[in-house]
């Protein structure tokens, strides 16, 4: 899952050596995770109105699903 949110973010931005995942937290059954990425490429990781931010998680429940699990992504700025 960490893999699939940084190959997303590094397609996204235009500085991707700056995109970093990292593991917040696992529990049983929820898993969380964080996305740094470089202050000029935060709004192409979010996009307009949140949307692409928005379609990352959906992706990552998606996946997180698949595993009986419930993932959290937070993009901190």
């Amino acid at each position: 899952m960490k893999e699939f949110v940084e190959f997303i973010a590094k397609h996204l931005v235009d500085n991707p050596e700056s995109v970093e995942v990292k593991l917040k937290s696992e529990e049983e059954h929820k898993i969380s995770f964080t996305l740094e990425v470089g202050p000029e490429d935060i709004g192409k990781v979010i996009g307009k109105r949140g949307k692409t931010a928005q379609a990352m998680r959906t992706l990552l429940t998606a996946i997180a699903a698949k595993e009986n699990k419930r993932a959290i992504l937070e993009i901190l700025d």
